[in-house]
């Protein structure tokens, strides 16, 4: 028996999602939807089998957050994956979601890649009380103008923590909005993905936050004003902030933070990587400037 839903949860989630994975899953299909009363029900049917003591998910989005950033799916789920493909768990409205075939479900780094040093600029009052990873991670891309830096573009912080709605996908968040121009006077929109090193870049929000700046969407609280992204080009933007081992000069072991930034496309199919760069924020005298 499952003793607690903290201290097991990923048993728990395991059981739940390949659960009603299995309810509609056929030999063959590539997409299918779910809603989210059939976690409760899942949950509910495991709790009377005695397979868990919790009657009811505390939270239920965090089963389908955990299988976009933070876990594999389980290995019942994985194994129906043909060659090629993986799946994905994407919106579909309101309280409603879809498993997906596609090629690419998460963003990862690649090894051997240079590691750009960057003049640390993050004031040191932030650094002192930052809150959490991520948001750690967007306040550094922020002071540190790293949105500038990897896309060549001079950028402006517009929003941080947006959530709204969107067509066929439901509720969203997108982590920060920048808007930009280029020294052509072209106006960008630029939605950024941030994640921490116990999380994974999921390629799910780079379809949703793609997907929001090309439509019309409504400000908040007023039915006639109006932010209109589609005209603007879209760059989608994801970092992850990793911690790594390494031996600094006097033969210490130390943990040294890479902050990984990827461009990303999508075609109205697929998520693909147009771009990936790695930098370390560093003390100004250890950036001599390149001839």
């Amino acid at each position: 028996m499952i003793h607690d839903e903290a201290g097991s949860a990923g048993k728990l989630y395991s059981l739940i999602i390949e659960a009603v994975f299995k309810r509609h899953y056929r030999r063959g299909i590539a997409e299918f939807a779910f809603n989210r009363e059939e976690l409760v029900e899942v949950a509910l049917a495991l709790y009377e089998k005695n397979l868990t003591n919790q009657p009811r998910l505390k939270n239920l989005g965090d089963v389908i957050y955990a299988y976009r950033h933070r876990r594999p799916l389980p290995d019942g789920i994985l194994h129906t994956q043909p060659e090629g493909r993986a799946w994905m768990i994407l919106g579909a409205g309101d309280g409603a979601y879809r498993f997906r075939l596609v090629k690419l479900t998460h963003i990862e780094r690649s090894p051997g890649r240079t590691v750009i040093p960057i003049p640390d600029a993050t004031p040191e009052i932030v650094a002192k009380y930052k809150l959490g990873d991520e948001q750690a991670l967007l306040a550094k891309i922020r002071y540190n103008r790293l949105v500038d830096i990897f896309l060549g573009l001079t950028t402006y912080s517009l929003q941080n923590h947006l959530r709204t709605k969107i067509p066929n996908y439901g509720q969203i968040e997108i982590d920060e909005l920048y808007v930009g121009v280029d020294k052509d006077g072209r106006h960008y929109v630029i939605p950024v993905q941030a994640k921490g090193p116990k999380d994974r870049l999921g390629a799910i929000q780079t379809i949703q936050d793609i997907l929001y700046c090309g439509a019309i969407q409504p400000v908040a609280n007023s039915v006639k004003a109006r932010t209109d992204f589609s005209k603007l080009k879209c760059r989608a933007v994801s970092a992850q902030l990793f911690r790594d081992d390494a031996i600094n000069k006097d033969g210490k072991r130390v943990k040294v933070e890479t902050i990984v930034m990827f461009e990303l496309k999508f075609d109205g199919d697929e998520v693909m990587i147009e771009d990936e760069r790695h930098y370390q924020l560093v003390p100004a005298d250890q950036t001599p400037p390149k001839p």
